[in-house]
């Protein structure tokens, strides 16, 4: 019988550990049921007696094994619990396709990976066309993705008159460019905030996409749902006209007129919006949420699989090692739009950083804002926890952009940055030409 016994454990040592956690708690399971039957079935009575056995939720984890690391792929999405506004409903982003404006030391890998991407799709990019591997300042990428998340098709904006396209064909990619012909024409679009400042917009002649680009090239600065009636605004945008109409469009510079006080935002040559000192308008993200850097115990990776399941289960974030009650910060500026219990997240808060950018914090032990406050780079939201769907204290920490999940430790997040030397001189006498046609009608 001893040997028999040592065999089985034998056996079962050298199983997965995944495999391991099942058998574990399929046996706990029997022994419980078997140990309970007499309390719950009588057969020799004439009225069977259900009896319900309730246990605490820290009783029945140590009933169970524990699992390889936290499980946090059942946690709600930003779309169950954001609060919706105007700006969301009429201005969306299209479903699937992201975009991408190259700024400095970025690389087509380091644009591509930061959202998931595998490097083999990425691979086979480069190889289908070298020039990719040469990505300037200013130069815009688009890609789309299927809905399990795989690259179906990028577009690369070499430059006003080049497009090149590559869609997937087997396991490369096939390359196509179209060249636009049509002629550039600079317009000033101006109006004033009567309702919505979407509904304002269109009725000035911006298009959806217009509107989206005025309020990403602001939204630092200003909560464009806060708008009163009388509020004024105007745009320079340049579009590209091919027999009458509007092919494509690049917003050059916005002034909005709130209040008493007045908004710029002028589009440099890198692409990026500064005010007319050419100071950046983007607030500074940390890179961690707490004071000092703890161990990564569960690394971003979209496709990993449930250690106890064995089924694909996205972990859209990073977890960290945390002791129970470490302070929790806010990486940046922004406003408290979730900070509540729910299910497996457990006590969460989720911020929205300008109209692009949202962070999610979950496992909390002790909430330390509400919904609706104002929130500064490094102020305290929490205190670190295991709560919800956690087999040990630990921080589960998102970053969104543009509604896509991407991976906190290498995503590319604003920082707080300026022009210098002849970068700057060049944008302002690009300010000097501007701004002076930014008039209100």
């Amino acid at each position: 019988m001893q040997q028999i016994a040592r065999a089985v454990a034998m056996a079962f040592n050298n199983l997965p550990r995944p495999h391991r956690i099942m058998l574990g708690s399929l046996t706990v399971v029997t022994l419980a049921v078997t140990v309970w039957r007499p309390y719950i079935y009588h057969p020799g009575s004439e009225t069977q007696t259900v009896k319900t056995i309730e246990l605490d939720k820290n009783e029945l984890r140590t009933l169970l094994p524990e699992a390889s690391e936290p499980i946090d792929q059942d946690t709600p999405s930003p779309d169950d619990d954001a609060p919706k506004d105007e700006l969301d409903q009429d201005v969306p982003d299209e479903l699937g396709t992201h975009d991408y404006v190259i700024s400095t030391g970025d690389t087509l890998s380091s644009v591509l990976n930061q959202y998931g991407i595998d490097m083999s799709d990425i691979t086979q990019l480069a190889k289908s066309d070298k020039d990719l591997r040469n990505l300037k300042i200013g130069q815009q990428l688009s890609w789309t993705l299927t809905d399990d998340g795989q690259l179906q098709r990028l577009s690369w904006e070499v430059s006003r008159r080049e497009t090149r396209t590559y869609d997937r064909a087997g396991d490369g990619f096939k390359v196509s460019s179209a060249m636009q012909k049509g002629e550039w024409k600079n317009s000033v679009l101006s109006g004033e905030v009567n309702g919505s400042f979407v509904t304002s917009a269109r009725a000035a002649g911006l298009t959806s996409a217009e509107i989206s680009a005025v309020i990403k090239s602001l939204q630092w600065q200003m909560d464009f749902r806060k708008l009163r009636k009388g509020d004024r605004f105007s745009v320079l945008m340049s579009r590209e006209m091919l027999d009458g109409k509007s092919e494509q469009s690049q917003l050059l510079g916005v002034r909005m007129r709130s209040g008493d006080k007045d908004y710029y935002a002028i589009r440099a040559e890198d692409g990026k919006f500064y005010d007319r000192s050419g100071s950046g308008l983007a607030r500074g993200f940390m890179r961690f949420p707490t004071v000092k850097q703890y161990r990564v115990s569960s690394n971003f990776n979209p496709r990993r699989v449930n250690p106890v399941t064995g089924r694909v289960a996205p972990h859209r974030g990073v977890d960290f090692a945390l002791p129970v009650g470490t302070p929790v910060l806010a990486v940046g500026d922004g406003e408290v739009i979730v900070a509540k219990r729910s299910g497996a997240a457990g006590n969460y808060v989720a911020i929205r950083h300008g109209r692009q950018y949202m962070t999610r914090y979950m496992h909390l032990k002790k909430l330390l804002v509400k919904p609706g406050d104002k929130i500064k780079r490094g102020d305290r939201i929490a205190l670190s926890g295991s709560t919800g769907r956690s087999t040990g204290p630990h921080l589960h920490y998102e970053v969104w952009i543009n509604n896509q999940a991407v991976n906190p430790l290498t995503a590319k997040l604003p920082q707080l940055e300026g022009l210098s030397g002849k970068d700057r001189s060049d944008y302002l006498a690009q300010v000097r030409e501007v701004v002076p046609q930014l008039k209100f009608k």
